[in-house]
């Protein structure tokens, strides 16, 4: 693949408005546009907004106190950002979106199977998220909530279909609004603001069940980023600085979601609120009458290129499994047929799926962990310590390469840790204060989750016994013959917009 173009498409990419022509292609040198300087902003407003603090809202559901609920929610933070910003890291040494990378460890036509648990977590982020948005705004301003997801899926269409300069152009103007209302709430908070004087916050200690929860859902929130994370980093040019990279990654992404798990957490203990929007509703119109209606509006409008975010990530996914079975050119009416797709399949979803939504939000970021944990170990551990970044790019996009249709090392290392974590599975519904499903290790715990630990150890290390067996010289001999033809022969899209 050249990366050339058309004269029209030339002219195209000119307009600061133009759909980016690139999806699951290669990105060629000449279009790394983008700068590092603005990785660390774009992740920060990634776990910017009221979904982050909503994860804040579980500890206390649990029982645990605000700043317990802190400390865990750090701590998985900081943990979950760790495998989310060395994946990160991959995007400009590849130049390829994460899960067109997975081929090497799955197989291209293997990797189906680690697609169908990334487009899980997309879409499933995309019905909490607007899940949450519906009930709140039903609760604040008595909004039906049917027309409301419509809306956000049209808005959040929208932008994923113009693509990437496109939202993170969105993310930068949310992050100017959202920052300086964030900010006053935390310290407005800190003054009690909102507070009924003639109510004392709940009974709320500690008790290790929900410290582990609340740490395990805040690491899978972070690691949830992993199979995407790359897919924004790509434009980058291929000699960024890797520690460099991995820093303002971890860094934007794990400052603001410690905040956010802190701001909701104290929301929950001290206003005893169990809705995100309600809360700062409550805690803006203490301050000023009027203002806390505008908090929630500015909160709904900050998560909007998030909610894009997904989609479009959502659409690389679902590109790449049909590639996967079907060799496919990825036009942009493809990317636009398939946002239209996936926005449907989101709609039916959100309308399908009702019930409490932080019980909701639980138990989706607890699944999501044990479906992403295999697929993150197998990944790192193939690209840091066992192929150590030496890829043969061009033959990601055939069959027939030396990465085969199918890599049963990597399957095998997936399915081997997730049916070793079964067993630890802690699978709870919050709202109705019951289990959906007890492992009897986890039972023998007294339910502590660390399922993920294990599905972590197990996968890395199977993964890398059994790559003891590859070849690793002959798949290198390919690379250096190949050159600076390394690169995907058919031509797979166009110039990317002007930034």
């Amino acid at each position: 693949m050249s990366g050339s173009t058309h004269p029209a498409q030339a002219v195209e990419a000119d307009t600061s408005l133009a759909i980016e022509s690139h999806s699951i292609d290669y990105i060629p040198e000449s279009e790394r546009h983008a700068r590092l300087s603005s990785q660390g902003p774009f992740w920060f407003l990634g776990n910017f907004h009221f979904f982050t603090i909503s994860i804040g809202f579980v500890g206390p559901s649990l029982g645990l106190s605000a700043l317990w609920t802190l400390l865990a929610g750090a701590l998985g933070i900081m943990f979950g950002t760790i495998f989310m910003a060395f994946h990160g890291s991959q995007g400009p040494e590849m130049g390829l979106p994460q899960m067109i990378q997975s081929r090497a460890q799955f197989g291209y036509r293997g990797v189906v199977i680690a697609l169908l648990a990334t487009l899980f977590v997309f879409v499933g982020f995309n019905v909490v998220n607007v899940t949450l948005i519906m009930d709140g705004l039903n609760s604040v301003f008595g909004l039906p909530p049917i027309p409301v997801a419509g809306v956000l899926f049209a808005v959040s269409a929208l932008l994923s279909i113009f693509g990437h300069d496109m939202m993170h152009k969105a993310f930068k103007w949310a992050l100017m609004l959202t920052l300086p209302l964030y900010a006053l709430v935390s310290v407005a908070l800190l003054f009690d603001a909102g507070q009924d004087e003639a109510a004392t916050p709940a009974g709320l200690g500690f008790n290790w069940v929900a410290f582990v929860t609340q740490f395990a859902i805040a690491a899978s929130y972070n690691i949830s980023y992993a199979p995407y994370v790359s897919d924004y980093s790509r434009y980058l040019p291929k000699d960024t600085s890797r520690t460099r990279l991995i820093m303002a990654i971890f860094l934007g992404a794990s400052l603001s979601g410690v905040w956010m798990i802190g701001l909701g957490a104290w929301l929950a203990q001290q206003l005893q609120a169990a809705d995100v929007f309600a809360a700062l509703d409550r805690v803006g119109s203490a301050l000023v009458p009027g203002l806390g209606h505008v908090l929630v509006l500015v909160s709904v409008v900050g998560v909007l290129p998030v909610i894009a975010l997904n989609t479009y990530s959502a659409m690389l996914t679902l590109l790449t499994g049909i590639d996967s079975v079907r060799r496919i050119t990825p036009t942009p009416r493809a990317r636009v047929l398939s946002i239209l797709a996936i926005s449907l399949v989101l709609m039916a979803g959100v309308v399908a799926i009702r019930g409490n939504g932080i019980s909701i939000l639980n138990t989706f970021l607890v699944l999501i962990l044990y479906f992403l944990v295999p697929w993150t170990a197998v990944n790192l551990v193939d690209y840091f310590f066992v192929r150590k970044g030496r890829y043969a790019i061009a033959h990601f996009f055939t069959p027939k390469g030396i990465y085969g249709a199918w890599q049963l090392r990597g399957i095998a290392a997936y399915a081997v840790g997730f049916v070793c974590m079964i067993p630890f599975f802690f699978i709870s519904d919050v709202a109705a204060g019951k289990e959906v499903y007890v492992g009897p290790m986890a039972r023998l715990l007294g339910g502590v989750d660390i399922a993920w630990l294990v599905g972590l150890l197990v996968s890395g290390l199977t993964y890398f016994s059994l790559a003891r067996s590859l070849d690793l010289d002959s798949e290198w001999r390919v690379i250096d013959a190949l050159g600076d033809c390394n690169l995907p022969s058919m031509p797979r899209g166009g110039a990317d917009p002007k930034q």
